[in-house]
């Protein structure tokens, strides 16, 4: 926790320079004292104003992570206190970086649009402060708050970085391409997939495959997923004006370009399966239109609809001047069937204004983001989604782009923002990327923010530990050891897995379903609880991060089970399998539907007409009805609200019907007329 602030403040009369001509703190030799001011001043009005050069000279300073270049100036400091909190204005969107005294040791930095706290050294130390604009030759507006500030503990995890040998101008993804499992890393160019494909003895091969000329490069956004079935991994480009999909061969050697004529300003961009027919389709956020998606017809080609079309047969997000950016495809209501949540950002208030489409499991999508306090209208281009508290149920961190982030719980379908308390408050950097891991296997999802991760505790609380990474990259397991690392900025950064937390990673092979298993949810019960994913191919802004599920159980040293319920609506269950490997798991392989019928389940009347009436069924929450055909195929999915269900718009025929709650599974055959 922070004590009580003991308040640093600029005096103006100390910073008065010309406005013209390089000041004299350009250099460190002309480095100016910081007199501090009377404690509790604060970060208040007037803002303190530096005169940058305005003569177009660089800087002859120094330089440090935060920035390469730029205007500069000097200040040294003999440290009252253990942390300075960092705030900025525009113009100018100046930067921080403390060294030690002599000027050749950088112990912190922040590259900050509006504040950040800096810590890591002592009381008592001889600092300089360099502030540096890395916008252009401005004044710029800046303060300085002295602090004592407590850092969290030492990091669970530490990461050692080594070159990826990767190359490609674009955006980057960890995906496995070749269907062994192993995740591998990508990168694009404009006419080459460069893939470093992970052996299964160690180490990369590297994989250079030319292209035809992307129509559009993915400037914007970069997904993969099998859409077309046939064992290897097909991408995805969000360009600034069209989408390009890279469609790969039967042998994985060679892509075949394919983009359409639409001008669509791309943004996130997912593979998911939009109608449940099986199929993998594609959705795009429209940064100024109408949302778009493309519909496989089952052979593998994509048909091109937009929101506002009156022939399209979803609406998945129709504001005229768009404002989308975030798309992920969650399971927020714990109905079995995936929902879009959409994080917008920019313009007006409603342009802004987060959404989500609630899908009632029978491909209707309904936008409702107010009623379940949603609604925000702040600028985001991300959302992280996961179990933070261990309740069964998906949680968010809206991530902020500018402002503040927000943690909001999902209690049963409504969220409540908890951000008070929770520890985010104290990541004061905004990024455009957020994603969720278990990044030390202590079974508690982290978040990771930009450059910071944010260690989570299983109860909505986090430690934020700032700068880890160089910046925003992909995920996933990139030395198959069971644990996390990044693949950033040219580099891996492989995590030292120093916790000794044991794990699982769950590969899903859809059969009804699509072959990757995007849309399914995964449970895996363990002596101490169960912990919750959704596979899904998108999360993030840009980036393409691992399609492989991976689990960390900390320290319970068995598994009870793993469930895994597909988008078909078939359930897998696999007991006790083993822990610290690779589960690889056939949809269908465990539980048929025939298996689960039983005259315990008493329906009526049947044959039925309109209404199915379920006797002697204690409802609850969390129990899901599905119906399916006599071909298997699931055409009614919902939560069992009361004891009788509305069969009148099915066709007249043969059913199953199947109520789930928990471990209780139980299906019994009707006739509708």
């Amino acid at each position: 926790m922070k004590s009580k602030l003991l308040v640093l403040t600029i005096l103006a009369i100390a910073f008065c320079v010309p406005s013209f001509g390089q000041p004299a703190n350009d250099v460190i030799s002309g480095a100016i004292p910081i007199t501090p001011s009377p404690e509790g001043t604060g970060c208040s009005s007037p803002s303190f104003y530096l005169p940058f050069s305005t003569d177009g000279t660089t800087d002859s300073g120094l330089q440090g992570s935060c920035t390469s270049s730029g205007n500069d100036q000097f200040f040294t400091w003999t440290a009252t206190t253990n942390a300075l909190f960092f705030e900025s204005n525009s113009p100018g969107y100046p930067g921080i970086v403390i060294w030690n005294a002599a000027g050749t040791t950088e112990i912190t930095c922040a590259n900050t649009i509006v504040t950040e706290n800096v810590y890591g050294w002592n009381i008592g130390d001889d600092l300089i402060i360099q502030i540096y604009d890395f916008a252009t030759d401005s004044d710029v507006a800046f303060c300085l708050e002295a602090i004592n500030y407590t850092p969290p503990p030492p990091s669970p995890v530490t990461f050692t970085s080594q070159s990826s040998g990767t190359s490609g101008s674009y955006k980057v993804g960890v995906v496995d391409m070749n269907g062994d499992f192993l995740d591998d890393m990508v990168s694009i160019s404009s006419t080459n997939v460069n893939i470093r494909e992970q052996n299964s003895t160690g180490g990369f091969t590297t994989k250079n495959i030319t292209t035809s000329n992307a129509d559009y490069p993915p400037t914007w956004s970069f997904v993969a997923a099998d859409y077309d079935r046939n064992g290897y991994t097909d991408l995805l480009y969000g360009g600034g004006s069209g989408v390009t999909f890279m469609k790969a061969n039967s042998t994985g050697t060679g892509f075949t370009e394919i983009s359409g004529p639409e001008d669509i300003f791309s943004q996130r961009s997912n593979f998911v399966d939009i109608n449940n027919d099986g199929n993998l389709d594609a959705f795009v956020c429209h940064d100024v239109a109408p949302n778009v998606y493309y519909l496989n017809d089952g052979s593998g080609n994509l048909n091109f609809y937009q929101s506002n079309d009156p022939s399209a047969p979803y609406e998945l997000g129709n504001y005229s001047s768009g404002g989308d950016y975030g798309s992920i495809w969650i399971d927020y209501d714990n109905d079995r069937d995936l929902d879009l949540f959409i994080a917008k950002c920019g313009g007006e208030v409603a342009r802004r204004t987060n959404v989500m489409y609630t899908n009632d499991g029978n491909e209707n999508y309904t936008e409702n983001a107010a009623a379940i306090g949603l609604a925000d209208p702040m600028q985001t281009w991300s959302a992280a989604w996961g179990d933070f508290d261990s309740d069964g149920d998906m949680d968010v961190f809206i991530g902020a782009s500018s402002g503040s982030h927000k943690l909001m719980r999902n209690d049963n379908g409504i969220f409540t923002d908890i951000t008070t308390g929770s520890g985010i408050s104290t990541l004061t950097s905004n990024s455009t990327e957020t994603v969720t891991f278990d990044f030390d296997n202590d079974g508690n999802l982290d978040l990771v923010s930009g450059r910071n991760i944010l260690y989570g505790k299983g109860d909505m609380t986090f430690d934020v530990y700032p700068n880890v990474f160089p910046g925003s990259g992909s995920y996933g397991d990139l030395n198959n050891d069971g644990y996390i690392d990044s693949f950033n900025s040219g580099s891996i950064y492989f995590n030292n897995a120093e916790s000794n937390n044991n794990w699982i990673k769950i590969h899903t092979i859809g059969t009804v379903s699509n072959i990757n298993g995007i849309g399914a949810r995964v449970e895996v019960h363990t002596p101490s609880g169960i912990k919750i994913r959704d596979v899904k191919s998108g999360d993030g802004f840009r980036y393409m991060n691992s399609l492989n599920t991976h689990i960390g159980i900390g320290t319970d040293a068995t598994i009870n089970s793993v469930v895994i319920y597909w988008p078909s609506g078939v359930i897998d269950t696999i007991t006790n399998p083993t822990i610290n490997g690779s589960l690889e798991i056939i949809e269908g392989d465990t539980l048929s539907l025939e298996n689960s019928l039983t005259n315990e389940l008493i329906i009526y009347p049947n044959p039925a007409k309109d209404v199915l009436n379920i006797s002697s069924l204690e409802l609850n929450d969390a129990m899901i009805y599905t119906i399916f055909d006599i071909t298997g195929k699931r055409v009614l999915n919902s939560k069992l609200k009361d004891s009788s269900i509305d069969i009148s718009n099915l066709s007249p025929g043969n059913y199953i019907l199947r109520i789930v709650s928990g471990n209780l599974i139980k299906s019994q055959k009707f006739i509708k007329y």
